[in-house]
């Protein structure tokens, strides 16, 4: 299967390096940042480009894997080719591809990537949707090459998947710098805080999140909700979160 992978950052690093991994090969890489594009097309043996003049007319997949806001307009670059086109984003719905007509779907990882954090895809959830039956076969057939875990998932449902990993992922890891920051003012490590955070992650391996709660607003501890606000009084964006994020867990 010959593939061109379009975008070089975090999601297409993984992606085409996992698909490379099971006996794929990748063509080429498009990025407009023709280092960029040198950067992945190094670890995958495959061409760098930056033109789409020079783009490889006759892969068999597109992985298009690029900011959302532009995976429209890249798409009106592929039209008219023989190949599957399909997008990574757990945002953007499955019609953004439309005018290519046929021959397109979304194969989304949901996972958060860092390029220099390798992540087992194979233990990564890929969410898959197609415009036609043929399409959703054929993307499901190389979705399973990199992972067993994969599951169709219509744009809907994909949205509200992403809007569930941003409180449980990218709000979380905010919390975490915030902890921090609170942390180092009173020249306190955060690595004391990382036992807590891993057994919090392990214990919803096997409970629902809400059974396994704790802390003062859980307990209506309002003493010591008051103490940690007063710690906070210099800083009241802080406390605002405190406040709204106690309301939220005492209401649940």
């Amino acid at each position: 299967m010959k593939i061109v992978c379009i975008g070089s950052g975090n999601v297409a690093t993984h992606m085409a390096i996992a698909l490379k991994e099971v006996g794929a090969e990748i063509i080429q890489v498009y990025s407009r940042n023709h280092q960029n594009a040198e950067i992945l097309a190094a670890l995958t043996r495959a061409k760098a480009i930056s033109r789409w003049e020079d783009l490889n007319r006759q892969a068999d997949c597109y992985l298009i894997a690029v900011k959302d806001e532009v995976i429209a307009s890249v798409a009106a670059q592929l039209i008219g080719l023989k190949g599957l086109v399909v997008h990574t984003s757990g945002a953007t719905s499955l019609s953004s591809l439309s005018l290519l007509g046929k021959g397109y779907g979304v194969l989304y990882p949901l996972q958060t990537f860092s390029r220099t954090k390798a992540v087992d895809l194979k233990k990564v959830p890929l969410c898959i949707e197609g415009d036609s039956p043929e399409s959703l076969e054929r993307i499901s057939a190389i979705a399973h090459l990199i992972s067993p875990l994969v599951s169709e998932v219509d744009s809907a449902q994909r949205t509200i998947l992403h809007v569930a990993a941003v409180f449980a992922c990218n709000f979380s890891n905010h919390l975490y710098h915030l902890s921090a920051e609170i942390l180092a003012a009173h020249q306190l490590e955060f690595d004391l805080l990382k036992p807590l955070i891993m057994e919090t992650a392990k214990k919803i391996q096997n409970s629902n999140p809400a059974d396994v709660q704790t802390g003062p607003a859980i307990r209506n501890d309002v003493d010591t909700m008051k103490k940690h606000l007063s710690l906070l009084q210099d800083k009241p964006a802080l406390q605002e979160i405190y406040t709204l994020l106690s309301n939220s867990i005492k209401n649940t």
